[in-house]
């Protein structure tokens, strides 16, 4: 069994043990690789300060090659005796190097260890938040280029309301995604600096060269407090899943919309094939599973945001009740990537039903714009909102594809400003 980096002798509960060390290890699989990069700059660091020789950081940066170079394989396997993956790599170092490997944990705590393995991890993770939330606006601005014209209703209150069109629609989710992807790199921004240093929270009796460290991991500065750096530990976790939510969100709404837009009653669009299953008894069913599962998504983030903001009531210091924010953390960002993942393929293979969507624009559509159009020949607004009201019955439907093109206000169906929108997100990548 691999010694435990607290053990400091007498026998341990195994079932406490258990009880404590939980899925740890195996969530720090995944956060390995951060974990071994953090460790390299950290041995780096305490070269420049003095601590290792050169002949003991040439044995250390090789020994950490090697496990590098084994996690990359998927050959180093953590296993529950090994409670966590900091305990790993460190008796990983000492069966390879003896007292040398003993000393890779001077000046740190497994707190500043687990909180720098996280910040990279969430750094990265953010990075390809940004980027495919900024491809699933981009097809949605494709989308609304092509079908910049084309009539559909609009709706309040699940109610016709006005024309509408795609254009207008698919717009409307575009700008929302670049809204989000504001807000995911405003949070990238706070992960982006340092915390390793921070040891248990209150620094250590070392000159450390947290600088360097951080320039060697990326970062682009320091979180110096070393007190701050402990407590932002799972509200910083919470930022971040806040602000994959914001984008699942807006992927919801577009769910929501195509699961009542392929339905038979309203009949607007198709959903292409592949993104469709079938029903095991029913012989003529295509179900919007991928659609009805993406509306779930953003319930599957929220409720990981939950469970975080919930753990983080604590007073100052590190808690080992922050342990249990790393499960829910893994799990919303997974949700988060993988369905925005297969946005831009599914809005890519909409088919849009024209015929149907122009039907489903009746007479009664048309009041608001009838109500403009006498305002704007000087009867005041009020009164031609009643008149217009009161001759609801024998309102005749008007020209969908004229409505349109009159509702010229910034950002309306005959104005969609989509160049603006296209120079927002050119100015993205």
């Amino acid at each position: 069994m691999t010694s435990r980096l607290w053990d400091k002798g007498g026998a341990a509960d195994a079932a406490m043990l258990r009880y404590t060390s939980r899925d740890d290890w195996r969530l720090d699989q995944r956060l390995l690789a951060y974990d071994l990069v953090a460790t390299r700059a950290h041995v780096r660091g305490l070269r420049r300060i003095g601590v290792l020789t050169d002949d003991e950081l040439f044995v250390m940066d090789g020994a950490l090659d090697e496990l590098v170079e084994k996690n990359g394989a998927g050959q180093l396997v953590l296993t529950e005796a090994d409670e966590d993956g900091h305990t790993a790599i460190e008796a990983a170092l000492v069966a390879k190097l003896g007292d040398v490997g003993k000393k890779v944990h001077t000046g740190r705590s497994r707190n500043d260890q687990v909180l720098v393995a996280l910040r990279l991890y969430e750094r990265d993770a953010l990075s390809d938040l940004a980027r495919l939330t900024t491809d699933a606006a981009r097809a949605l601005l494709s989308l609304a280029r092509r079908e910049e014209r084309t009539p559909m209703p609009g709706y309040t209150h699940l109610q016709r309301a006005v024309p509408s069109s795609v254009g207008l629609w698919a717009a409307s989710f575009a700008e929302n995604l670049l809204d989000a992807v504001d807000l995911v790199r405003a949070t990238a921004a706070i992960v982006d600096r340092s915390p390793l240093g921070a040891a248990a929270g209150y620094g250590v009796n070392l000159a450390l060269d947290r600088e360097g460290v951080a320039r060697e991991l990326g970062f682009s500065g320091v979180a110096w407090n070393p007190l701050g750096s402990q407590t932002s530990r799972g509200i910083l976790e919470a930022q971040v899943l806040s602000a994959a939510w914001g984008a699942l969100a807006v992927v919801r709404r577009l769910a929501w919309d195509l699961s009542l837009f392929t339905t038979s009653e309203f009949g607007f669009v198709r959903l292409p094939e592949a993104f469709t299953t079938g029903s095991s008894i029913m012989p003529q069913k295509r179900n919007p599973d991928v659609v009805e599962l993406m509306r779930a998504a953003c319930a599957v983030v929220q409720g990981a945001l939950v469970e975080v903001q919930t753990m983080v009531a604590l007073p100052s210091g590190y808690h080992r009740d922050l342990q249990l924010t790393k499960a829910p953390l893994l799990r919303g960002l997974d949700e988060a990537l993988t369905t925005m993942r297969l946005v831009p393929r599914l809005v890519d293979g909409l088919d849009f039903d024209r015929e149907r969507m122009l039907s489903a624009i009746t007479p009664e559509c048309f009041a608001t714009d009838r109500a403009v159009e006498l305002a704007a020949s000087g009867v005041p607004f009020r009164e031609a909102y009643r008149r217009v009201a009161a001759e609801l019955e024998t309102l005749e439907r008007g020209d969908a594809a004229g409505s349109l093109a009159a509702r010229v206000s910034p950002g309306a169906p005959g104005d969609l400003r989509l160049r603006e929108l296209e120079a927002r997100l050119a100015a993205l990548t």
